[in-house]
């Protein structure tokens, strides 16, 4: 094994983890400032409406984009084991 394939393979592992991690940072970062900016609007001082919020709609995120997900996670990694094949001998 190269240098160049660990290399390869360690970007594809964090494109890989960009990819699958941005829906939910996306929806968590929206609704938390949706929230925050809701709440200094209206003067309210809740803690826990800020994170049940957070939590079902990355819940919901999470189900929309969850096949999506999976199925780059099985991209990834069989492509990582395609690539452990054809480097053994």
């Amino acid at each position: 094994m190269t240098g160049d394939t660990i290399l390869h393979i360690g970007k594809q592992a964090l494109e890989t983890a960009l990819l699958l991690s941005a829906p939910a940072l996306i929806v968590a970062t929206a609704v938390g400032f949706l929230t925050a900016m809701l709440q200094a609007v209206t003067s309210i001082r809740d803690q826990t409406l800020g994170l049940v919020l957070k939590l079902a709609f990355v819940g919901i995120t999470l189900m929309i984009c969850g096949s999506w997900m999976m199925q780059l996670a099985v991209r990834y990694t069989e492509g990582v084991f395609n690539q452990m094949q054809a480097i053994a001998p």
